[in-house]
């Protein structure tokens, strides 16, 4: 095999391939993969050392678009395979795309394991709350009343939170975004840079199956006071600086205040922490109707990594052994065959 140069800068357009995209005209998707393909530049990437693994979806055809290695897997499964990569080669660079019923339903387990493992990969869920590939069924993550194909009169089933699951299983850095939203990239970044697994949950509109569901907080004329984006270190304010969240001590839940004059102590407006796991689980749990969606980097906490553990044990009990295969396979019980077979 003929060496490979390494790529030290590249633009969009170098990790673009000549794939035909296709999704519905107006989908979502689009825009992230254009976020993903501005970002690998900037974050200094190399297509020859990056890996795209993904499920069964929508979302799941990203792999034929981005001009690196890629898996395109089976329903769910696309952590495992990822795990196994990771495990092959602890350098590549390792990004699962999934969705929320590839993630969540036939795929929970194997999203579970892999969270609370901590593989350093970076996992973006495509979170649109209905199966848009298979033509619109209800997914985990579909609202209470959602019609679709399966649920005709409306679904009564209590939807999944990814971000919630995702702390649940013990994720060290949970992030949210909006696909059409310019600070997604800063979002990818961060994800980028966190040494574990990173899990995003990123709200994609489906424009044929589920149009607008996200419009009480993507719309323009509802993001700001729809939206709290978060920065570490910085107040939680919103709606243009006129309101934030402060954390009513008695109750140990947030409330929304009045921000007079940009004056966001005297409001008793919080600061973000993104290493305080407690508020994280608050931020993530804010009851739609009443309160901005929280985006950005809700938790940033790294700890060791699973690929890390398993190459430093298998270092350890390899230490002062000499690699002896034959040894290896006649270790145990073993037979010999005569040369001569016996005849009855």
């Amino acid at each position: 095999m003929n060496a490979i140069t390494p790529i030290r800068t590249s633009s969009p357009m170098d990790w673009a391939t000549d794939q035909e995209v296709r999704w519905c005209p107006g989908c979502g998707d689009y825009a992230v993969l254009k976020a993903v393909q501005r970002t690998m530049p900037e974050i200094g990437g190399d297509p020859a050392k990056t890996v795209f693994i993904s499920g069964i979806g929508c979302s799941s055809r990203f792999p034929y678009y981005m001009e690196t290695y890629g898996f395109h897997t089976i329903h769910g499964r696309a952590p495992a395979v990822a795990t196994g990569v990771k495990l092959a080669n602890p350098e590549l660079d390792v990004w699962i795309i999934t969705g929320d019923g590839d993630a969540l339903s036939i795929g929970g387990n194997h999203t579970m394991h892999l969270l609370r493992r901590n593989l350093d990969c970076q996992v973006l869920l495509f979170n649109n709350e209905i199966y848009g590939l298979t033509k619109g069924q209800y997914s985990p993550t579909s609202r209470v009343g959602t019609r679709s194909p399966s649920t005709p009169f409306g679904s009564v089933d209590t939807p999944a939170s990814p971000c919630v699951f995702a702390l649940g299983a013990g994720a060290r850095f949970v992030a949210r975004a909006i696909d059409v939203h310019k600070r997604l990239p800063d979002v990818l970044k961060a994800a980028h840079t966190h040494k574990g697994t990173a899990f995003v949950e990123i709200f994609q509109n489906c424009i044929v199956y589920n149009d607008d569901v996200f419009a009480s907080f993507t719309d323009r004329s509802n993001a700001a006071a729809g939206q709290l984006w978060l920065t570490h270190g910085e107040p939680m304010v919103f709606d243009g600086g006129s309101k934030g969240l402060r954390l009513n001590l008695d109750r140990l839940a947030f409330e929304v205040v009045d921000v007079a004059n940009g004056d966001w102590k005297a409001a008793g407006v919080m600061v973000h922490d993104i290493a305080n796991r407690m508020l994280a689980h608050l931020l993530v749990e804010l009851p739609a109707a009443s309160f901005p969606v929280a985006l950005g980097v809700i938790y940033d906490s790294p700890a060791a990594t699973f690929e890390g553990a398993v190459v430093a044990q298998n270092l350890a009990a390899a230490k002062g052994k000499t690699p002896d295969l034959a040894a290896l396979i006649a270790k145990g019980q073993t037979w010999q065959v005569d040369k001569e077979p016996h005849v009855i």
